[in-house]
């Protein structure tokens, strides 16, 4: 039965967006995995979406999927970019991995409004400040 299955606790994996100079200096907006904890974690599947209400009208992005084979212990890896009109909406993410032959996985959530610099911390792992969802 379902309810039978052990799932892992996720710990030590987050979710980071961040603001940094891209190409030509101009500011944008990207999307990091970290991983924060002592052990490198692989076979890395994260999905990523868009949805909410934007003036009284339901708004939904495209999923798009990404895979990163391998990250190590205090490691880190760009997701995607971002950009800001996606900010009024819910933005999650949906990480699944491998580690030590388990499968983990886990949603990331920004709520909609949460990507502002007033919630920015500071990312050691990414020498940036940003919003983190743990």
């Amino acid at each position: 039965m379902l309810k039978d299955i052990q799932q892992p606790q996720v710990k030590d994996v987050a979710i980071a967006i961040i603001q940094e100079a891209g190409e030509d200096n101009e500011l944008v907006w990207n999307v990091y995995i970290l991983n924060l904890g002592n052990e490198r974690i692989y076979g890395i599947l994260i999905t990523s979406r868009g949805y909410g209400n934007i003036n009284k009208e339901q708004r939904e992005s495209s999923v798009l999927r990404h895979f990163i084979e391998e990250l190590p212990a205090q490691g880190f890896a760009k997701v995607e970019p971002i950009i800001e009109d996606l900010f009024e909406l819910s933005n999650e993410y949906w990480v699944s991995y491998y580690k030590d032959k388990q499968i983990y996985d886990k949603k990331f959530i920004f709520p909609p409004n949460m990507i502002t610099y007033e919630n920015f911390v500071n990312i050691p792992l990414l020498g940036n400040k940003g919003v983190v969802v743990e």
